[in-house]
C-alpha cells in the first residue's frame, strides 16, 4: 500500500523580540488570525488568548494563544520579559510556506534571531482507509 506523510509541523523559537509587542494580547490574537488568512487555512473556532502567570525566574509568564483550524492548529506562546516567543504551525496540508511564517513572526514581534524546526508528520500515513 502506497503511503505519504500526513502533514507538516513548523516550529519557531524567536529571541530578542520587542517586549511591548510580546506583551500585547491583541497582537497575539491578530497574529493567529493573520497566519490563518495568509496560509489559506480555515478556522474552526475563533482564536483564544490567555495570560499565563509566571512560575519562577525561568518562566516569568506571558501570553498563550491558540487557534484550531480545519487542518490542525496554530499556537503562539510569548515570554515578554525574556524577549522570547515559541510558535507552532501544524497542518495536514503539505507544502506549507515556511518563509512566510518565519518572516511574519520576525516582523510582527521584531525578533532579532530565530531557530526553526520542521517535521514531516505521519510519514507512514496510509493513502487509503484500512478499515
Amino acid at each position: 500500500m502506497k503511503e505519504e506523510n500526513f502533514g507538516e509541523h513548523f516550529m519557531l523559537d524567536g529571541y530578542l523580540g520587542n517586549e511591548k509587542k510580546l506583551n500585547d494580547e491583541n497582537l497575539v490574537l491578530k497574529s493567529l488570525h493573520d497566519l490563518c488568512t495568509k496560509m489559506h487555512m480555515l478556522m474552526l473556532s475563533e482564536p483564544k488568548v490567555f495570560f499565563a502567570k509566571g512560575n519562577d525566574e525561568r518562566d516569568p509568564g506571558g501570553w498563550s494563544g491558540v487557534v484550531v483550524i480545519m487542518e490542525s492548529h496554530i499556537s503562539i506562546h510569548t515570554f515578554p520579559k525574556k524577549g522570547f516567543v515559541s510558535a507552532d504551525v501544524y497542518t495536514c496540508k503539505n507544502g506549507m510556506n515556511l518563509g512566510l511564517i518565519e518572516s511574519y513572526l520576525k516582523e510582527t514581534f521584531e525578533l532579532k534571531e530565530v531557530e526553526t524546526n520542521f517535521v514531516k508528520r505521519g510519514t507512514k500515513f496510509p493513502v487509503k482507509n484500512i478499515y
